[in-house]
């Protein structure tokens, strides 16, 4: 009599999910195709450059100050980014610091990441970074200090209460489960 193997399987976060189709690819039997949407941009100044990719370093696109400005330590202030724009049906647009941003300009986005639904669409609706100052610093006109990426809208969601997950537990909040 042949023995039986037993199979074992993972918890569902360690099992090995589809690729998301979102970003600037989809991947589709080893073939890639760009994506592509249209979003609409209004420039309130003729001194901004215009939103461009930069070719090789992923799908955020970076956003500009449109304004020059003197921070003090401890203020808070909206910095005008200079545009208005109409996402494409069914997204949402999110807002985050550069990665230099803190180390350039000493500056936080309180709520980072900001987050633009379709609705902020109006010719005078202008895109603004609100930040918070760490130490007394600049901005000038151009100075990139923000990023953005759109997203889809996530599915409808409905909740089903349940007694257990019927999971192993990773370890808490802010483990990886590995030690």
């Amino acid at each position: 009599m042949a023995a039986r193997r037993r199979i074992r399987l993972l918890p569902k976060h360690q099992r090995r999910m589809e690729e998301p189709r979102w970003g600037s690819e989809a991947r589709d039997e080893g073939r890639t195709e760009k994506m592509e949407e249209k979003l609409k941009v209004r420039y309130h100044s003729k001194e901004i450059e215009k939103l461009t990719y930069i070719e090789g370093k992923g799908d955020w696109i970076d956003l500009r100050s449109a304004e020059e400005r003197k921070i003090k330590k401890g203020e808070f202030c909206r910095i005008s980014l200079g545009i208005s724009v109409e996402l494409p049906r069914g997204y949402e647009m999110l807002v985050a610091p550069r990665s230099s941003t803190f180390q350039n300009f000493g500056l936080i986005q309180p709520n980072s990441p900001g987050v633009v639904d379709e609705s902020y669409c109006g010719d005078n609706d202008i895109l603004m970074m609100p930040v918070y100052a760490l130490r007394d610093t600049e901005i000038h006109i151009n100075d990139r200090i923000c990023q953005f990426r759109i997203l889809r809208h996530q599915p409808r969601l409905c909740f089903e209460e349940v007694e257990s997950l019927e999971n192993e537990d990773r370890g808490g909040f802010g483990a990886t489960g590995i030690r």
